[in-house]
């Protein structure tokens, strides 16, 4: 059952340890079965309760599930590893198409940011008890969600888009609680979830985001929470539309208690509007990330939501990290000023990259989906073969196990940095990957 691995140990803290440095180490694998609790008792010579208190430790961390009579086993994505486990490692000679990052060449300089930043940092040092949120930011941000049609609401400011929805699921639920998730969705939140004690219900998306019947369903079951991306989806590159917007709210007015997260991590590289949730349910949350337009490294998300949600943000954010560094708010507050990624063509160039090899594949029968963002989706029978095919054709993409619960296999090309040249062989690798193996004939 557990091949070579023996567990350890005589307290359920030591036993759930055990288990736990074992999935991560792959000494024991996604989906591995565990031994029945008064199996291991007896192997372990303690009582059933410990070796019980031991997997309930496991199920709270993300680590095991458990199905009544059929057992506990590791979780395909155990909270230990993670999805990034899940990955296509890149040889010497291969074109890395998978990894979700900005073209660097349209990100802005960071440098005279910084200096400015720096430069007012040593005439008036940020000192304990100061303002965590930079005036300047708040207005330029809050003029952005006005713009957008966010509803009104206080503001904090985050260290990252992962770090505010993290913050926003503990501040209203307990272990045990459920949350709806786009699926297929971001391999860091389909990860973040159970780790935080959570379940997970998938909802399927098409390319206007996720489905009203999917989120009703999942609501009528009882999860008590909602993730919705709302531009350039990871991995799908859905946006939600007008006419899903409406059909998305009647569905949450009908389950006001639901706590609503929205990401907006795509806001400066897409072009199509914003057509924000927020607002019908008593408790919401709006983030909006600065990492795609500006940089990966500058780990800022501005949040924004309902009073009783931000102040309960804010006030772990004061006995954890305090604030996130007025030096990078200041630095970002300037990179606005400096000129919005659309003035520089970013997401029209996003645009045209991510079209291209749509419209190249469809040339070649193959069906894409990427309406907007830097990630094109395309459903293949055979992930495994797939990736496989195209990495020995020198093309390395994202297994789209990293991004799916029960949604159909698929793989995941990120288009940012995609050259002209490359669009037509990428194509022609694509549908050549998943032509059907020759049959083999009998002599």
């Amino acid at each position: 059952m557990l091949g070579g691995y023996r567990i350890e140990g005589r307290r359920a803290a030591d036993i759930a340890a055990s288990v736990e440095r074992a999935v991560g180490s792959g000494d024991l694998e996604p989906g591995q079965l565990l031994p029945p609790m008064r199996e291991l008792a007896t192997q372990l010579g303690v009582n059933p309760n410990t070796v019980a208190a031991a997997y309930r430790v496991l199920r709270e961390r993300g680590v095991i599930e458990t199905a009544g009579r059929r057992g506990s086993r590791v979780r395909p994505a155990p909270a230990t590893t993670g999805r990034d486990h899940i990955r296509v490692d890149v040889p010497e000679g291969v074109r890395d198409v998978s990894a979700g990052n900005p073209d660097p060449a349209l990100l802005p300089p960071l440098g005279p940011a910084f200096a400015e930043a720096a430069a007012r940092a040593d005439r008036e040092p940020v000192l304990y008890g100061d303002t965590p949120v930079d005036p300047e930011l708040q207005r330029a941000a809050r003029a952005e969600l006005d713009a957008d049609g966010v509803p009104d609401g206080p503001l904090a400011v985050l260290s990252g888009s992962l770090d505010a929805i993290e913050r926003v699921l503990t501040a209203h639920l307990k272990q045990g609680d459920t949350v709806a998730v786009e699926d297929p969705g971001w391999g860091r939140t389909l990860d973040l979830v159970p780790a935080l004690g959570l379940r997970t219900a998938p909802v399927a998306v098409d390319d206007e985001g996720p489905l009203p019947e999917e989120v009703r369903r999942a609501l009528e079951g009882g999860a008590r929470a909602l993730i919705v991306t709302d531009r350039a989806q990871n991995p799908t590159g859905a946006a939600v539309s007008a006419t899903r917007a409406r059909a998305l709210r009647a569905v949450l007015r009908e389950h006001p208690r639901t706590l609503l997260i929205e990401d907006d991590h795509g806001h400066g590289i897409v072009d199509v509007p914003l057509r924000p949730l927020a607002g019908v349910t008593r408790h919401w949350a709006f983030v909006r990330s600065v990492a795609k337009a500006y940089g990966p490294d500058l780990r800022l998300a501005v949040l924004t939501g309902d009073a009783v949600t931000v102040d309960r943000v804010r006030g772990r954010q004061r006995l954890a990290a305090g604030w996130v560094s007025l030096l990078l708010q200041r630095a970002v507050v300037r990179l606005w000023a400096d000129g919005v990624p659309a003035a520089r063509g970013v997401p029209a160039e996003y645009d045209r990259r991510r079209e291209a090899l749509i419209g190249a594949l469809a040339a070649r029968g193959v069906a894409a989906h990427g309406r907007s963002g830097m990630n094109v989706w395309v459903p293949v029978p055979d992930e495994t073969g797939a990736v496989a095919r195209l990495l020995h054709a020198g093309w390395a993409v994202a297994p789209g196990a990293r991004f799916r619960l029960s949604a159909p296999p698929g793989i995941r090309i990120t288009v940012s940095s995609l050259r002209d040249d490359e669009t037509e062989r990428l194509a022609d690798a694509v549908a050549a990957a998943l032509e059907p193996a020759p049959a083999r004939g009998y002599v």
